[in-house]
């Protein structure tokens, strides 16, 4: 080989021919151009031009060799990058293996990189791995990480085949193998798979039960897609939620088709058995979905309360159907303070006299003027609220401005000014709901008396405009009011800043005279609810064949299969519900006769059960089951939209279960 490289390099080269290297499979050929010379195949080095054999039968070792003493190549990747770049290692590899030189040693530590919240696993390195001196390269691994990154930005699939990223990737890491979008499109498809059996774990292993929320999306184009998604409280009594499935609907097919679709993913999970409540937006069509969805579940006894519990209504949704009912309410007068904006900021001379007239009467320089973005309601009562503390300029404005002919009346004003103190309760209440992205179910029962109130106060305005307006809206309120108000009690009442006392603080302000029957009826269904969860806790597992011991001298608890020939099962019941009436207090009993927590605002209702879950074992794991129950769906970010979310164009166009792969992947990444 030696004496061949030498007559090479002696070689005349002025009628040599550069061969297309495209077939050529070795990364080493990014760094040498393939000639041919007569019948002789020639390597030359693209940067210090020393030839080499290129032929087949030659092999690439001897051109890896001269990329590690190539002093230019070296100095050349030194100056661009700042560090050692890929050069070929000494001594006997593996086949396919190359070592990387780097003055960052980071890379090598962990498997695991955390990045803030996001956890982003990386593949472990296998039979591609190329060794570089003390750093790796893993081709799988990278193509791995790829499809990750694609998955958690949203990036469109089809970015591996741009060219500048292509450029961008080969200059930052000549030694990786770019892919096609169709092989990002498998790889993650197989890290969907990958992740959805841990999720599939978590939910198998859970102490307690779970609920969903079910959200529509829309598309670019026609198609429609509902996401289901897990709302339950770990075993370390955090609040979590996993997306479970994002599936295309159609909106011409029947309820009993969307209900049984619902029912196959739940099955496909296989928790059913474990659903505690469904949480869905206000309207007629869901009704119908949920009843046929609860009627199955039903047939197996698979509910607490009969399923009383298991119908919730989105209560972030409720607010925006009162909110649109509001703004339609003054839709017209809306559109004159949108142009009454864009004519004083249509030109210079316009904003400067509306600015002195400010002045003159003494209003706040109104340079924070700025028409609403329709789809988002908050910003069109933020429109409102700031053109109404103007109301005084825009009607001067009409004196020196001729062409100003849309200022509302003073009728307009007032009725703008009513819907703004309804809007500001609106965006309060909402904000409220939507402060955290774990949002427990004990904090909304406060919220909604509240706006209950405001809503019989509004119904007896003498202002026929407003009264009529709050009736309309009432109408949704009650619908909601209706399906939801026991869950929302049962929620206060274990919160142990309330117990008891907020549903008798507000239902005689709600109720009147009606108050104490209505808190005796919710009162028993609480006691009903224990005794369903006494019945089925640790401490009397009896209808599913498990017994509990303590362990050793751990004092733990321990599940253990009973004999099915165990003929005091039955004793065994029979002391569980006897033995109120020998004395002892439940749990139940000894929460409420306590004095009630401090309201602070640092209290964490999740830690305080955490503790307390000794002292109270049976009422914690009603608890963690009712706690855990979405009582509004609506994420911060999109918590005062007016409409669906939607699909970006590039998520779109892909055919469905890709989409649910890379929706499902990206969230359970971000977690």
């Amino acid at each position: 080989m030696a004496m061949l490289c030498r007559k090479v390099g002696a070689m005349d080269m002025s009628d040599a021919v550069i061969v297309n290297s495209s077939r050529l499979k070795s990364v080493v050929w990014n760094d040498f151009d393939r000639m041919k010379k007569g019948d002789t195949y020639l390597a030359v080095c693209r940067h210090c031009k020393k030839k080499l054999s290129g032929s087949s039968t030659s092999g690439t070792s001897h051109l890896r060799n001269h990329l590690i003493r190539c002093q230019r190549r070296s100095n050349h990747v030194i100056s661009n990058h700042g560090l050692g770049h890929c050069f070929p290692a000494r001594g006997k590899k593996k086949e396919g293996t190359l070592s990387l030189v780097s003055i960052d040693q980071e890379q090598k530590k962990d498997e695991a990189i955390n990045l803030g919240k996001i956890k982003y696993e990386q593949e472990p390195m296998e039979e591609e791995t190329v060794n570089i001196g003390n750093n790796n390269f893993d081709q799988r691994r990278s193509r791995y990480d790829l499809a990750r990154m694609i998955i958690l930005h949203g990036y469109p699939l089809t970015m591996v085949e741009h060219v500048g990223f292509r450029i961008f990737v080969k200059n930052l890491q000549p030694l990786f193998e770019l892919v096609t979008s169709n092989r990002v499109e498998a790889d993650c498809m197989e890290i969907y798979a990958k992740e959805k059996q841990k999720v599939y774990e978590v939910l198998d292993k859970l102490p307690g039960k779970i609920s969903i929320s079910a959200d529509g999306w829309a598309t670019t184009g026609d198609s429609e897609y509902l996401c289901l998604t897990a709302h339950f409280i770990d075993e370390d009594w955090q609040l979590k939620k996993k997306t479970l499935n994002f599936i295309m609907t159609d909106p011409s097919l029947t309820e009993d088709v969307s209900s049984e679709a619902i029912m196959t993913c739940l099955m496909d999970w296989d928790i059913d058995r474990k659903l505690f409540a469904v949480t869905f937006d206000n309207g007629a069509s869901n009704d119908n979905m949920v009843y046929r969805i609860k009627d199955r579940l039903s047939q197996n006894r698979f509910l607490y309360l009969n399923g009383q519990l298991f119908d919730v209504r989105c209560a972030t949704n409720v607010v925006c159907l009162m909110v649109q009912d509001a703004l339609e309410a003054v839709c017209d007068v809306t559109y004159k303070i949108r142009q009454s904006i864009q004519y004083v900021k249509s030109s210079q001379s316009t904003l400067a006299k509306f600015n002195e007239v400010a002045l003159e009467i003494g209003v706040e320089s109104p340079k924070w003027l700025c028409v609403d973005n329709p789809s988002q309601w908050n910003s069109t009562y933020s429109m409102l609220k700031d053109a109404s503390e103007c109301r005084e300029v825009f009607f001067r404005l009409q004196e020196y401005e001729p062409d100003y002919r849309i200022c509302p009346s003073d009728l307009e004003w007032e009725r703008v000014n009513a819907i703004i103190g309804c809007l500001k309760l609106f965006v309060e209440v909402t904000n409220v709901f939507t402060k955290s992205k774990y949002m427990t179910a004990n904090i909304y029962f406060p919220e909604i008396c509240d706006i209950h109130l405001h809503l019989i106060e509004w119904c007896k305005n003498p202002d026929e405009f407003l009264s009529s307006l709050a009736l309309k809206m009432r109408s949704k309120f009650d619908e909601y009011w209706d399906k939801c108000n026991l869950g929302l009690a049962v929620a206060a009442m274990l919160d142990p800043r309330f117990k008891m006392r907020l549903m008798e603080y507000y239902y005689p302000l709600l109720y009147e005279n009606s108050a104490s029957e209505l808190i005796d009826d919710v009162f028993e269904c609480i006691k009903t609810l224990y005794n369903e969860h006494s019945i089925g806790s640790p401490l009397a597992s009896l209808d599913q064949g498990l017994t509990w011991q303590v362990s050793g001298g751990s004092g733990t608890l321990v599940c253990s299969e009973k004999d099915s020939r165990d003929k005091l099962m039955g004793f065994d019941k029979y002391l569980n519900e006897t033995s109120q009436t020998q004395g002892s207090k439940s749990d139940l009993d000894k929460y409420l006769e306590e004095p009630l927590f401090p309201r602070n605002v640092d209290f964490n209702v999740l830690n305080w059960w955490k503790v307390h879950t000794p002292r109270y074992p049976i009422l914690s794991m009603m608890a963690r089951n009712i706690l855990g129950i979405p009582m509004s769906k609506v994420e911060h970010g999109s918590a005062f939209n007016i409409g669906k979310r939607v699909l970006d164009h590039d998520r779109s166009s892909l055919r469905p279960t890709l989409v649910q792969a890379l929706m499902c992947s990206q969230d359970w990444m971000r977690e």
